[in-house]
């Protein structure tokens, strides 16, 4: 049996004696599009913190290629393999664009806690930061600041980041938020561009980003998980329209 990419078993979250996540199953595998959609106050934040280990799990285990997650610190997880990145967008703005990219991908070409390395000087470090940029379109804004990029393109530029490390588990929260529909274009084609081959697991509300980017979706409803599938199987689950998705996508129109 191929080991899944991603596994959740029974996982559970409570703060004090409120219950966010309550015993959520699921299995995402190697090179699946995963979305998890659902209403606000749903639990989808806090489901990604326990994942990349910002939150301890109160029960349950988190799996990454089989292995177990507990008690691992977020940079530890990301140097396993699973990269990440945030509704606000996190990026140094009055650094420019390619040293952005540069730092992303220090740890993971062997550039340590050494004061000493002149990382300007590396040839292999730059022509890796300049492969990203070419990735995500960004090579025309090299050398400005980064704060000084449109919203979609701070987005790209983080996903760039997110990516750099050459993480094959790619979870993006969402990725969209806040995009005209141009914009929301722009970044769905580059999403699709630089997760090819690896697993993409994503929160996103925007249905149409869903339906057309994600292999399979799951649905949290008060931290539980009423409906995992293909696309157009969710779509026209009853449990679903009734709980979320009817709505959403009224709101959509």
């Amino acid at each position: 049996m191929t080991t899944a990419a991603l596994e959740l078993r029974n996982l559970q979250k409570s703060f004090g004696k409120t219950e966010i996540i309550r015993g959520v199953n699921l299995a995402v595998g190697k090179s699946e599009r995963h979305a998890i959609i659902g209403p606000n106050g749903a639990g989808k934040s806090t489901l990604f913190n326990l994942i990349t280990g910002r939150f301890p799990q109160t029960a349950g285990e988190v799996l990454l290629h089989g292995q177990n997650l507990a008690g691992k610190a977020p940079f530890e997880i990301n140097r396993m393999g699973l990269s990440r990145s945030f509704q606000i967008t996190n990026i140094f703005p009055k650094m420019s664009v390619f040293e952005n990219v540069r730092c992303s991908l220090l740890w993971s070409m062997g550039y340590k806690y050494n004061f000493w390395s002149m990382v300007g000087r590396s040839r292999a470090l730059t022509e890796g930061a300049e492969q990203i940029l070419e990735q995500i379109n960004l090579t025309n804004r090299r050398d400005l600041p980064a704060g000084t990029l449109s919203y979609a393109e701070q987005r790209a530029l983080e996903i760039g980041i997110t990516i750099a490390g050459g993480a094959d588990v790619i979870m993006l929260d969402e990725p969209t938020a806040g995009m005209s529909h141009s914009e929301t274009d722009y970044i769905v084609e580059l999403i699709r561009t630089v997760t090819e081959g690896k697993t993409l697991i994503m929160v996103e509300h925007d249905m149409g980003v869903v339906f057309g980017l994600a292999d399979r979706i799951s649905v949290l409803v008060y931290g539980e998980l009423i409906a995992t599938g293909r696309p157009e199987d969710v779509r026209g689950d009853p449990k679903v329209q009734e709980a979320y998705l009817g709505a959403a996508l009224e709101a959509e129109h």
